[in-house]
């Protein structure tokens, strides 16, 4: 449960907001935002998690300025780590409006990447995206922070 003030806490985010998730999958993208762009590679991940019958990995994934860690919610194992100054977009999709995604640019091939998760509610979607958004703007912040001083 989000209190209600929850946007406004800035203590917790600095830590890391965690939310668990279901990783749909990933598509390789041309551009590195955009809502048109987001939704078609949604819906391609959505149609190819459909066609597989298999189970989707549960994770945990952590907001904080400094970015977006995933970790497998079973083993507890480090999946990835994604620089928030990698990540070019993120977005609820409006059709499938439980699904949070995000697009980061790869660090071994420099590849712009679209990773989607499914989320048990729409509200946990848009958290996800909003705390994204939040982390945005303190890691702005901070950078203009650590850069006023000289």
């Amino acid at each position: 449960e989000l209190p209600e003030s929850w946007a406004d806490m800035q203590e917790p985010l600095l830590e890391g907001m965690c939310f668990t998730l279901k990783y749909l999958g990933m598509t390789l993208v041309e551009k590195p935002k955009g809502e048109d762009m987001a939704a078609a590679a949604i819906r391609r991940i959505v149609a190819t998690a459909r066609v597989g019958a298999r189970k989707f990995q549960k994770v945990i994934l952590t907001v904080s300025p400094r970015g977006i860690s995933l970790q497998d919610a079973d083993t507890k194992e480090m999946v990835e780590n994604i620089s928030i100054y990698r990540i070019s977009y993120c977005t609820t999709d409006k059709l499938q409006n439980k699904v949070f995604a995000y697009v980061a640019q790869s660090q071994d091939s420099g590849t712009l990447e679209c990773h989607a998760f499914l989320s048990p509610k729409k509200k946990i979607a848009q958290a996800v995206t909003l705390t994204v958004a939040q982390a945005f703007q303190m890691a702005l912040d901070l950078w203009e922070a650590a850069h006023a001083g000289r």
